[in-house]
């Protein structure tokens, strides 16, 4: 964690028998335990709270991106080994007075102290690569590392299969971190074999299956390399074990929009989706999904369908009070009401009011104020498309003078 009494956003500290004179409420760091001030032209004054936060949190930032436990035990000091003595290290220059003073560990200074040496001299060498190791172990968030480390890799002409393993370590343990998951691409590309990509991201999905990261890469290695034929399959089973992850969900409505949509898929799609929904009725992903896939319909009308007004309504009517079922057949209604060819308007007019205050009054509270907004702006609609039918305004009094503001 931190290795010295300086926190990391300590400009200075202060002695031990500092007491602060303008605020009886001294910060201390809770992890350094140091009191952190700052000195001004009326003298030293004490951190604020909020900047106690700061200084908590990032004291816990570099703790989990830049920790010297990861090195060997046997890890040896670069200034202290021999093969390093004819590179003179270069020390971090924040300039002659610096606002923020790092405190860096000692290992930490000496591994970047000497990459920025060979960074100077442009040296690309086996040692030159190793030291890229130890400044990734401790901060394996540093671009620049990634990048020269790149540079070395092709100017050695290495081995770039041992460089997908290294990098497959390093995710393990990495797994939110941008620049390696872009340091990976950047390989793949380079050796044109997205062999192993498929079975990683699997296994970083196993621990977590929201991954940005890792969905993000499986994205582009499939749609790059076409490898989407087991791709559903995949997402099945994810969706057997959680029908809620939303991740999974989205990568199926991926997968379909890149290999196509007909009328056999998009009835196959419909009746998985429903089967899913079946399950848990309150899960927005799966309703969202079938929204998607019925707009991909020639006919993107939520009605288009008669198998999923019956099993929307049919779910209804079994006592199912899902606001996403509702939200459903609230749209569906709202289409059907305002089609100006259609026989019982103010029958579907009457249903999406019911519904509208169902809403507010028990199933989505909490947006009560949008719903009153959808209802009062579906009868203007429906006003101005020539039917009144047997509502007005004296029906619905809270909609009146609701606006999205509101």
């Amino acid at each position: 964690m931190i290795s010295n009494s300086m926190c990391i956003y300590s400009v200075s500290v202060a002695p031990a028998d500092f007491e602060c004179g303008q605020n009886s409420h001294c910060s201390l760091c809770s992890l350094c335990g140091t009191h952190c001030v700052t000195a001004l032209s009326g003298g030293i004054r004490c951190f604020s709270r909020i900047e106690e936060v700061l200084l908590i949190s990032n004291c816990l930032a570099m703790g989990d991106s830049s920790s010297d436990d990861e090195l060997p035990e046997e890890w040896q000091m670069y200034c202290e080994r021999p093969e390093w003595s004819d590179v003179v290290p270069i020390e971090q220059d924040d300039g002659e007075n610096p606002v923020v003073v790092i405190a860096y560990s000692d290992k930490f200074k000496d591994v970047y102290n000497y990459f920025r040496a060979i960074v100077a001299s442009g040296e690309k060498s086996e040692r030159a690569l190793e030291l890229t190791k130890d400044a990734l172990v401790l901060n394996p968030a540093n671009y620049t590392v990634w990048q020269y480390r790149r540079d070395v890799l092709k100017a050695l002409n290495a081995d770039l299969s041992n460089e997908l393993d290294y990098v497959a370590d390093v995710i393990e343990s990495n797994g939110k971190n941008y620049q390696v998951w872009h340091h990976r691409r950047v390989i793949v590309e380079w050796l044109q074999d997205p062999g192993k990509e498929l079975e990683l991201t699997e296994k970083i999905l196993r621990v977590d299956s929201k991954n940005y990261h890792a969905w993000q890469h499986r994205q582009w290695v499939i749609s790059t390399y076409r490898l989407f034929d087991n791709e559903l399959n995949f997402v099945d089973r994810l969706l057997g074990d959680d029908v809620r992850n939303n991740s999974a969900w989205n990568q199926r409505f991926f997968v379909l929009k890149h290999t196509g949509f007909d009328t056999n898929v998009i009835s196959r799609e419909i009746m998985y989706a429903m089967n899913r929904i079946r399950l848990v009725t309150g899960n927005e992903s799966s309703w969202n999904f079938l929204r998607g896939i019925l707009q991909q319909s020639e006919d993107p009308s939520l009605d288009h369908y008669p198998e999923v007004v019956a099993f929307c309504e049919e779910l209804f009517d079994s006592g199912s009070r899902s606001p996403h079922l509702l939200a459903f057949l609230i749209d569906m209604y709202i289409e059907k009401a305002l089609r100006t060819k259609e026989g019982t308007r103010d029958e579907y007019a009457h249903r999406v009011t019911s519904l509208c205050d169902l809403m507010i009054e028990e199933c989505d509270t909490i947006r009560s104020r949008y719903w009153r907004y959808i209802l009062d702006n579906f009868y203007s609609n429906y006003k101005a498309s020539g039917s009144v039918g047997n509502h007005d305004k004296e029906t619905t009094p809270e909609s009146e003078n609701i606006s999205v503001d509101s």
